[in-house]
C-alpha cells in the first residue's frame, strides 16, 4: 500500500486551539475535503475563551491533544508565538517568524510550521500577480504583519515601510526579518501620506475592518486608484478597505484567499495529501454566501 493509500485508509483527529474562534471556517474547509478524499476526518474547536483558559494553559492542551491521538493542530491567537517554544522541531519558515500557526505529531515529535506567510504569498500570486513589488506600505506589524511582511519580501519586494500604533512594535518586525531578507530593505514608517505616496501598493494587516473592529484603518483620501491593495481579514470579506479600493478602481486582494490557502496547507502537512485548493475556495465562497 502506498503511503497516500495508507493515510487515506485511516482516521484522522485534529484541532484548533484559540481564543474566540467559534465563527471559525477553517473546520468546516478541513472536513469538507477530508470526506473528499474518503477520510473520516474530525476537527474540534479547542477554545480558551469558553474553557475559561489562557496562554498558560497552552502546554496542558497540546499534551492531551497528542496524548488523544491527534494528527496535529491549528494555532492562533493568542497562542501562535507561546506554541514555538512547545515542539522539538520548527519548519525554516517557524525559526524566521519565531510563530506557528501549525503543530504535527509525527513519530512521537511535535514539528511546528507556519502556514500563514505561504497562504498570503498564494493568494497574492493568485489575484494580484504582476503587480509592482518596488515599495510596499504594510500596516500592522503583529503576529499576522510579520509573516505577510515575510511573504512579501520573498515575493520579491525591494522595500517594505511597516506602520504600527506601536512603532516600537514596527521595529521588532524590521529587526527581525531584515537579517533574513538580504535583497529588501524593511523601514519603519513615520509618515503615512508620503509613503502612499511613493508606493506601488498597501497591505493591510491590522484587526481593523473585522466585524468587531469596524473602520478603515487609514484615512480614506490616502486610497489613491494607482495602488493596488491587499488585505487579510477575511470576516468579514468585504472590508470598508476593500470596498473603498474597488471603489476608486484599485487592483484589489481581500483576505479570502490567504484564509483558504493557509487551510490548504495545513491540510497537506496534517494529511500528506495534497488538496484541490480550487475546491476549497469554491467551499470557503459558498459558506460566506
Amino acid at each position: 500500500m502506498n503511503t497516500q493509500a495508507a493515510i487515506i485508509s485511516r482516521q484522522l483527529r485534529v484541532g484548533l486551539i484559540g481564543a474566540g474562534i467559534g465563527r471559525s471556517l477553517t473546520p468546516a474547509m478541513h472536513m469538507r475535503e477530508g470526506e473528499n478524499y474518503g477520510l473520516s476526518y474530525r476537527y474540534d474547536l479547542i477554545d480558551l475563551e469558553i474553557r475559561g483558559l489562557g496562554v498558560s494553559d497552552l502546554p496542558a492542551l497540546i499534551d492531551e491533544a497528542e496524548a488523544q491521538g491527534f494528527a496535529g493542530l491549528n494555532i492562533t491567537h493568542p497562542c501562535k508565538q507561546a506554541a514555538v517554544a512547545l515542539v522539538d522541531e520548527l519548519s525554516p519558515d517557524a525559526q524566521t517568524l519565531r510563530s506557528i500557526n501549525t503543530i504535527v505529531f509525527r513519530g512521537g515529535r511535535r514539528i511546528g510550521h507556519n502556514t500563514d506567510w505561504w497562504g498570503f504569498a498564494q493568494s497574492f500570486r493568485r489575484g494580484l500577480s504582476g503587480v509592482p513589488l518596488d515599495h510596499v506600505v504594510q500596516l500592522g506589524a503583529g503576529g499576522a504583519g510579520v509573516a505577510v511582511a515575510h511573504a512579501v519580501a520573498q515575493m520579491g519586494a525591494r522595500t517594505i515601510e511597516i506602520f504600527d500604533i506601536d512603532p516600537s512594535r514596527a521595529q521588532s518586525l524590521v529587526d527581525q526579518l531584515q537579517p533574513a531578507h538580504r535583497k529588501c530593505s524593511f523601514l519603519v514608517g513615520s509618515d503615512l501620506a508620503a509613503a502612499l505616496e511613493a508606493a506601488d501598493g498597501l497591505v493591510h494587516a491590522t484587526p481593523t475592518g473585522m466585524a468587531a473592529h469596524p473602520g478603515l484603518p487609514l484615512e480614506a483620501r490616502l486610497v489613491a486608484d494607482r495602488l493596488w491593495v491587499a488585505e487579510i481579514v477575511y470576516f468579514p470579506i468585504e472590508t470598508e478597505l476593500v470596498k473603498l479600493a474597488r471603489q476608486r478602481g484599485c487592483r484589489v486582494l481581500d483576505g479570502g484567499g490567504m484564509a483558504v490557502s493557509q487551510a490548504v496547507k495545513a491540510f497537506e502537512l496534517f494529511t500528506g495529501i495534497r488538496p484541490d485548493a480550487e475546491r476549497m475556495m469554491h467551499h470557503f465562497a459558498s459558506l460566506h454566501s
